[in-house]
């Protein structure tokens, strides 16, 4: 076995990986220009800079944020999970007796400032799950002393949210929950034991939340269903109902269609002139098809793609098991998330509703995405380090260390 410290702070701090920096500030710029672009016609309460102006206070905040988390020792989360999932299973909590929003009660809103404590329980579950596998080691392969216990929290999180009609996020924080769990070394067989209760799981919950919105004799109730039926029939077929519940997809096809090879150009946008619903956040892609084109957007895309896979190639050559599974939960995170807004724009699968992480407007999204960029760049510092100090490690990794991203960062190096 070889000896590794991954708690005592090294003597000399490595680079942070510069690619990966700064594409994430690329990101974050474009994100800008695609907001303005998208939302300065619509002159939201007479200010047709309202939008922008708020997206770039975040992007400026959480720019900081990520410096801050940047020149921090990535295992100092690793003490901060357990107060930080206990304040995002509070908040989660509270936003259920909250008002909906699109068919969601996942706004808690704080005087003009509204908060989605759902964006935080993605980071959060990401450190409570990495902290608890790298502690327990190979005790993680243990279905009852290892894999059920973190199954269980994974279920309360993820059920806390489906109660707010949350079902995208949902789905996002457990198949980010399930590549962190595979990722740590679980069994294969416990996981796809895992996936039976969770669709028994799902079967209780539904039928808890259809039990309650019977006795609720609430017409908000009865909205919040035709809403998610609504989206589930325009993905089937958008043409059956075009005015309706197909008209959103459908508007959003034309957008990208329209764009054409080489697109409209920046700010030319026609479908985004009230024809598509909020273009600045759900619907961002089909304003960046339209505008761009077809090569301008498999150029965004070739570099979204290359921005995950340096991240999670900084994540493998680290070598304490913890800043790995961070680094991959994270950058697996806004993988799956931009798979998910991009699916469902382009009707590759049923529109959710969820932002495209750096680019769409939103406080809640670009802080704790910024925040987690941060600590994954903490992580690139540490696999940077003068080789010479390498001497200064302390923990302990088994050749036989059931952590598949372990092994696959030393085939790396």
């Amino acid at each position: 076995m070889m000896k590794q410290n991954a708690n005592s702070a090294p003597a000399r701090k490595g680079a942070p990986d510069f690619q990966l920096l700064i594409l994430t500030l690329l990101l974050v710029g474009f994100g800008l220009i695609m907001v303005y672009s998208s939302s300065a016609s619509l002159n939201f309460r007479g200010d047709s800079l309202y939008f922008i102006k708020k997206q770039f206070i975040w992007a400026g905040l959480g720019t900081a944020i990520m410096l801050v988390a940047m020149n921090m020792h990535y295992s100092k989360f690793k003490k901060l999970y357990v107060p930080m999932f206990i304040v995002t299973l509070f908040f989660l909590t509270i936003v259920m007796f909250m008002g909906s929003i699109n068919g969601a009660s996942s706004w808690l809103s704080i005087g003009t400032l509204g908060i989605q404590p759902s964006e935080l329980a993605k980071l959060s579950i990401i450190l409570y799950l990495s902290a608890l596998i790298s502690k327990k080691g190979e005790r993680f392969r243990d279905l009852r002393t290892g894999y059920i216990p973190v199954m269980v929290i994974v279920g309360i999180v993820a059920g806390l949210i489906y109660m707010q009609n949350d079902l995208g996020t949902c789905f996002i924080l457990v198949a980010t929950s399930g590549l962190v769990i595979y990722s740590g070394g679980a069994s294969l067989k416990h996981i796809m034991g895992s996936v039976a209760l969770l669709i028994l799981g799902a079967g209780i919950v539904f039928g808890v939340k259809a039990g309650i919105d019977a006795v609720s004799n609430s017409g908000q109730t009865a909205a919040e269903q035709d809403y998610r039926h609504g989206r589930i029939e325009a993905f089937l077929d958008p043409m059956k109902d075009p005015e309706g519940t197909g008209f959103h997809i459908i508007q959003s096809l034309i957008a990208i269609g329209e764009g054409g090879v080489g697109g409209s150009g920046i700010g030319q946008s026609v479908q985004k002139l009230h024809y598509l619903p909020y273009p600045y956040t759900d619907f961002i892609f089909a304003v960046i098809g339209e505008e761009l084109g077809f090569v301008g957007t498999c150029i965004f895309l070739l570099v979204y793609l290359y921005f995950i896979l340096r991240g999670i190639l900084v994540s493998l050559r680290c070598n304490d098991p913890f800043g790995t599974l961070v680094g991959i939960g994270v950058m697996g995170l806004i993988a799956i998330q931009a798979f998910i807004n991009i699916g469902g724009v382009t009707k590759t699968i049923p529109l959710t509703g969820v932002t495209l992480p750096f680019i769409s407007y939103g406080g809640s999204s670009m802080l704790v995405t910024l925040l987690a960029m941060g600590i994954v760049l903490s992580i690139s510092r540490e696999s940077n380090r003068p080789v010479k100090e390498e001497h200064t490690k302390s923990v302990v990794v088994k050749e036989d260390q059931p952590l598949r991203v372990i092994r696959s960062a030393r085939q790396a190096r």
